[in-house]
């Protein structure tokens, strides 16, 4: 355990020293602004784009716009800036050999795998926070946020499906050495899962459902006990890439 803190202690100076941390706060703080601000001024930016004397009918915005900016803004753009600033959690390190001499002195390979995987988890719970309370007060002083439901159980399967990444992008890292070929990796596995998507009948046991059915829950339309299996299998599968990712790091030559 103190080599698991002292390593984890080590990779959060060196994320704080490249930035990657300063990046994701910035990234998400804007976000967390943009979602209730694009709610706001999208109907009145509509109207100003209509030729003069056309009339359309377009509803003031409500809580729910700007909680639908924040399950459109974060799994679309936020996911792809996170897998971007880890893609090369594991793969640079192996393929620098920056890792050898502390593994020669002792340093458990699994210890390595957990540490990165602590840290990024960490990085992206801490800017998913921010990006979520900003949106969540913006949210409540331009509306009521009564006719919202399920609203922190959404942002928790969002939540999930983040850590489920970064399992996926480290697994990717060890399997290629490649930061190019984890991020394929990574997209590859992601693209699969929005095509198993389509099929109804498999779609709960999809982990993606974590990312794309956020607001029916926020309008009713979908239960928690609806990600049930959805939550299990993202949960298993987290702790399979983790456990798969070391069993393979073991084999490898630096």
């Amino acid at each position: 355990m103190k080599s698991y803190f002292a390593f984890t202690k080590k990779e959060f100076m060196e994320n704080m020293r490249t930035y990657k941390l300063f990046v994701m706060g910035i990234v998400f703080l804007l976000f967390g602004i943009m979602n209730p601000v694009t709610a706001k001024i999208t109907p009145d930016l509509l109207k100003s784009l209509l030729p003069e004397g056309m009339n359309i009918n377009i509803g003031e915005p409500t809580a729910l716009d700007s909680w639908a900016q924040f399950f459109k803004n974060v799994p679309q753009m936020g996911l792809i800036v996170l897998v971007i600033v880890f893609s090369g959690i594991m793969a640079n390190e192996i393929s620098r050999g920056t890792l050898i001499n502390m593994l020669t002195k002792g340093l458990s390979r699994s210890v390595v795998i957990f540490s990165k995987f602590t840290m990024s988890a960490v990085i992206w719970t801490l800017s998913y926070a921010l990006c979520f309370a900003v949106t969540y007060f913006y949210t409540a002083y331009f509306w009521s946020v009564d006719n919202v439901s399920n609203i922190f159980f959404a942002v928790f399967c969002l939540w999930l499906y983040g850590i489920l990444l970064l399992a996926i992008v480290i697994f990717g890292g060890v399997l290629f050495k490649s930061n190019y070929a984890s991020l394929l990796f990574t997209a590859g596995i992601v693209v699969v899962m929005m095509l198993i998507n389509i099929a109804p009948v498999i779609k709960k046991y999809n982990p993606i459902t974590l990312s794309s059915d956020n607001l029916a829950l926020l309008t009713g339309n979908m239960v928690p006990a609806d990600f049930t299996v959805g939550i299990i299998i993202t949960c298993a599968s987290i702790v399979a890439l983790l456990v798969s990712a070391i069993f393979i790091f073991n084999k490898k030559q630096l």
